[in-house]
């Protein structure tokens, strides 16, 4: 079982303290997150795009999702892992969406899952919860609606827009949600929905009043470079460490540099 969990998330919007989430697809990389003492490891539908080179989320199966959980959640000891409910796994209807969540849970070891939607996807929280089954909402720019909104764009700029936000954190809450992951919105309404709500909300692109953030670990390392969107701070750049490293190593097998007396057998 975790080490951190969903009453740690309660207790740290209670008191004050700020939780602390990255995006991770695989055993090596959850372990670096883990050991970092990073609170929670969403193994996000982004891994469409991050780690198989898709150009959205949609493609991205459920067997894909549980695959990368199973591996995320074998690598963590104290990290909450949450799984991601990829497009179509929950659409089609509350009984789909209460099984699919559960393999999260039964199959992959995560402790929770996260879903994106607002008051249409209430009932399916509702359900989720009476099956205990963490729930954590997403609302605001949500990938798998990237056709409905026409590309990815920042969600709640108008007064309207911004009430419908704050009408879907409600719902959600009410539905259930232990957290609420706000994508892409303005900062002075990301701080009215984390003020009125008593469940934490993670900010991805939401400002500084979140409870909480979260960015992909493959853009924080700087190893996904087709796009850098202009919420992400880049704290290291590993893919240009990599590229020199692989570089180096072409270079001295055709020099014969490598392998040398020391790296062979007697």
């Amino acid at each position: 079982m975790a080490g951190f969990t969903i009453q740690d998330f309660l207790a740290k919007k209670k008191n004050g303290g700020k939780i602390t989430m990255l995006t991770a697809y695989d055993y090596p990389f959850a372990r670096i997150v883990d050991e970092a003492g990073i609170d929670a490891v969403l193994v996000g539908d982004s891994l469409g795009m991050v780690v198989q080179g898709l150009e959205n989320t949609l493609p991205v199966t459920m067997d894909e999702m549980i695959y990368h959980t199973r591996i995320v959640s074998r690598a963590v000891r104290n990290a909450m892992v949450i799984g991601d409910m990829p497009f179509m796994s929950y659409h089609t209807g509350i009984s789909d969406a209460v099984r699919n969540a559960g393999r999260f849970l039964k199959e992959a070891g995560a402790s929770a899952v996260k879903m994106e939607g607002g008051a249409e996807v209430a009932g399916h929280i509702r359900a989720m919860t009476r099956s205990d089954i963490p729930v954590m909402a997403h609302i605001g720019l949500t990938p798998q609606s990237i056709h409905r909104m026409g590309g990815y764009k920042v969600q709640g700029k108008t007064d309207e827009a911004a009430k419908k936000l704050v009408e879907e954190a409600h719902a959600v809450e009410d539905a259930g949600a232990f957290a609420l992951l706000l994508e892409a919105i303005p900062m002075d309404l990301a701080r009215r929905i984390t003020e009125e709500l008593s469940i934490p909300t993670i900010g991805i692109g939401a400002g500084v009043h979140c409870d909480g953030q979260v960015l992909v670990l493959y853009d924080v390392i700087g190893l996904f470079d087709r796009f850098v969107p202009r919420f992400v701070k880049q704290y290291a750049n590993i893919r240009k460490d990599a590229l020199e490293a692989v570089k180096t190593y072409k270079e001295e097998i055709e020099r014969g540099i490598f392998p040398s007396e020391e790296h062979g057998f007697k």
